[in-house]
């Protein structure tokens, strides 16, 4: 590969990632849904809509600690989109669930990445489909890599 390909290669995705985190802002962020962020999505996302998830695998799921993850918490919960309730079997666990406010963004957002997947995927023949997925899955572990290890 060339150092033109390189450079090409590397531009496209600072581009993608630029254009990915300015479109899901202008899709996710509607009249609807003003006043959160797509930090507040990603967090939302997190939760879920199956059940109750404890703070601490929120917290896992995002690669953050539980203290940073509550300052979220308290504006999500201000805004209507959570709801937190300690447990009743150990007051140390504190449960979070999205309101019917919160479910309605939840799949708002969800709406947003099926519609990108399904931008990505379009005309991909399976070998494509897998050569990219290969691609995606290095990306992954390479920004997963602790930083000394890149």
């Amino acid at each position: 590969m060339t150092q033109s390909t390189k450079r090409s290669l590397n531009e496209l995705l600072v581009n993608l990632f630029n254009h990915v985190m300015d479109m899901e802002a202008k899709a996710v962020i509607t009249e609807e849904f003003i006043g959160i962020t797509n930090n507040d999505m990603h967090i939302m996302e997190a939760i879920g809509v199956e059940e109750p998830r404890k703070m601490s695998e929120i917290a896992h799921r995002l690669s953050v600690t539980v203290s940073t993850l509550t300052t979220n918490m308290n504006g999500l919960e201000k805004k209507g989109y959570i709801r937190r309730e300690r447990s009743q079997k150990d007051k140390r666990v504190v449960h979070v669930t999205l309101t019917e406010k919160g479910r309605k963004a939840f799949f708002h957002h969800r709406d947003f990445h099926k519609k990108m997947i399904r931008a990505i995927l379009k005309d991909l023949g399976g070998e494509e489909l897998e050569i990219l997925y290969k691609c995606l899955t290095n990306l992954n572990h390479f920004l997963e890599m602790p930083e000394d290890k890149r």
